[in-house]
């Protein structure tokens, strides 16, 4: 198991998109106190600040201006009736490259390290924009429909749509966890939820595999800036 701890640059203050933007992000700890107390492991959790300055919580839309910060749900993999699935099958030396661009935008737009964006994209679907898991996740970085509409994603199958919007939620995870790089990375694969439920990584063997699997090309990515070479050379 990693250690956990923050190992992505701070701080990350960015300008969203107002339907994303969290006026005061939850810390892990707020958060998870909770989804403990309310007994609402699969609930979505509202949040809105009062008058006074004061965050409030709640498995419930209590106040009209409450808003959803963490999504109810679990991992990707459960696999959904109806999705055909579509395995990465892109060989071709150029797709490491092809996406340069839309990455290194994205990146400065959320302030999220092109690496990991990256790193992201090899683990999720291998740089293939047509990529479909058995759960329905879709496109270069395996947008779940329902993150999709909220990372405002109209085609995951659209290569410059899914990495912007893929960054987008890589920007809202870390503002979440404190720029914890693991949790970040954890949340992406099994969901803010699962990750405040445990207070850490879930103990899910997938959600752990996820974590070392991108961690380790993310800093491959680090030390090799051909993306080429660091992404055929592997880092688990």
């Amino acid at each position: 198991m990693l250690s956990t701890g923050a190992d992505l640059p701070l701080p990350w203050r960015p300008t969203y998109p107002s339907s994303v933007r969290p006026a005061r992000p939850p810390t892990l700890a707020a958060a998870a106190l909770v989804v403990l107390v309310a007994g609402a492991a699969k609930a979505d959790i509202f949040s809105y600040t009062d008058d006074e300055g004061v965050v409030h919580y709640s498995n419930k839309q209590t106040d009209p201006r409450a808003k959803v910060v963490i999504k109810g749900g679990g991992k990707k993999s459960v696999k959904r009736p109806g999705v055909t699935p579509f395995a990465p099958s892109d060989t071709s030396i150029e797709r490491f490259t092809r996406y340069d661009e839309w990455i290194r935008q994205a990146a400065i737009l959320y302030q999220i390290p092109p690496e990991l964006i990256r790193a992201v994209m090899k683990v999720e679907s291998d740089y293939d924009a047509r990529a479909v898991s058995h759960s329905g996740a879709q496109g270069l970085m395996q947008l779940m429909p329902e993150t999709a509409l909220r990372m405002q994603v109209r085609d995951p199958f659209d290569p410059r749509e899914a990495i912007f919007g893929g960054t987008r939620y890589l920007r809202v995870l870390a503002n979440m966890f404190n720029g914890d790089l693991e949790l970040t990375v954890a949340g992406y694969n099994a969901g803010e939820n699962a990750v405040v439920r445990y207070a850490g990584i879930p103990p899910y063997e997938e959600t752990q595999q996820y974590v070392v699997k991108v961690v380790g090309f993310y800093r491959a990515y680090r030390a090799n800036r051909d993306p080429v070479q660091a992404s055929q050379t592997g880092a688990y």
